[in-house]
């Protein structure tokens, strides 16, 4: 149809007509809060890369997830700091660990939060990386056991899903494995199938305290100049038992969301990191843009390019602006 017989702009005139034919939505339940927590009572330390966001003991963290839920978002992922760290990462499994008390606290003060757990050993590593060291170099293999302990503990401590970001090759099917022969079969695997060694990771690596002591990631994530590795590495992580698939970086990798989106039936999944995050804070703090308009532009073309569940610093800003 061609000029006058087709007038876009008669859809587009009240916002009763935009609503009704609007193609893409957002919604709480879509979206996960990564929280950082630490050692401690009654501490709440401001992030200054990262501003609205805190590293919080777990009777900070308790409200903090309780907030959650009274604005409609439901699931967290949880991040932890923990006192000591040595070259394995022991502090990861640890059976009264951090992270392992935050998961019991948070189920026992609100058993209809979603309690999802990052399992990696950067956080834990004195030297930073997100496995242990042979030499200079991230033993892959040996890294996966450890990663299946950490699972394990994060299952055993009541956590409802699992997050691997580390990268090694095939700690998914390690993980799945250790889950299933602990009778945790039904434990999802949240994998950070696609993950790039991005620049974005900036104010995550200072809220985490987790930079590299030498070298940098670009060994085990992924080249950001390739886009067909991208379903090479998701589709081993389908065939070694992943339930969802995640991109990270999302923003700037909306193109791999749709890539996966487009080639998989599973659950997409994209973490809208700390760099995207704090781009937008600081250009709103300057008055240089709407925050609100360009968080729920963000976020919106995230869902728009095939994202089922978003992981986003903005989870509870933009959970409010919904309910009005």
């Amino acid at each position: 149809m061609m000029f006058p017989e087709y007038r876009p702009r008669r859809l587009r005139q009240n916002e009763n007509f935009r609503s009704m034919i609007r193609e893409t939505s957002l919604d709480p339940a879509q979206l996960v809060y990564p929280l950082f927590v630490m050692p401690g009572k009654e501490k709440r330390e401001p992030v200054s890369s990262m501003p609205g966001v805190f590293r919080l003991s777990v009777d900070q963290l308790k409200k903090e997830a309780q907030s959650c839920l009274d604005v409609g978002v439901r699931s967290v992922i949880l991040f932890g700091l923990p006192e000591k760290k040595d070259a394995m990462g022991s502090g990861a499994h640890a059976q009264h660990g951090i992270v392992q008390q935050a998961i019991k606290e948070l189920k026992n003060s609100s058993p209809d939060l979603t309690v999802i757990t990052d399992v990696c050993l950067c956080e834990y590593t004195d030297h930073g990386h997100c496995g242990c060291l042979s030499g200079h170099e991230v033993d892959n293999d040996t890294t996966l056991e450890l990663l299946a302990r950490t699972a394990l503990s994060h299952a055993r401590a009541g956590a409802d899903m699992v997050a691997p970001s580390d990268m090694m090759d095939g700690r998914v099917s390690e993980i799945r494995s250790t889950l299933d022969e602990n009778d945790f079969h039904m434990i999802p695997i949240m994998s950070y199938a696609v993950k790039y060694a991005s620049a974005f990771y900036g104010p995550f690596r200072d809220a985490a305290d987790c930079a590299p002591q030498f070298g940098d990631r670009r060994s085990y994530q992924m080249d950001p100049a390739n886009s067909r590795e991208a379903l090479r590495e998701a589709t081993l992580d389908v065939d070694e038992g992943a339930d969802i698939l995640m991109v990270k970086p999302a923003v700037a990798y909306l193109d791999i969301i749709r890539q996966l989106r487009d080639e998989f039936d599973l659950p997409v999944a994209a973490y809208h990191v700390s760099g995207e995050y704090a781009m937008i804070k600081a250009a709103a703090e300057k008055g240089w843009i709407d925050g609100d308009r360009v968080m729920a532009e963000t976020l919106l073309s995230i869902r728009r390019a095939g994202a089922d569940i978003i992981l986003t610093y903005f989870a509870k800003d933009m959970a409010k602006l919904l309910m009005g």
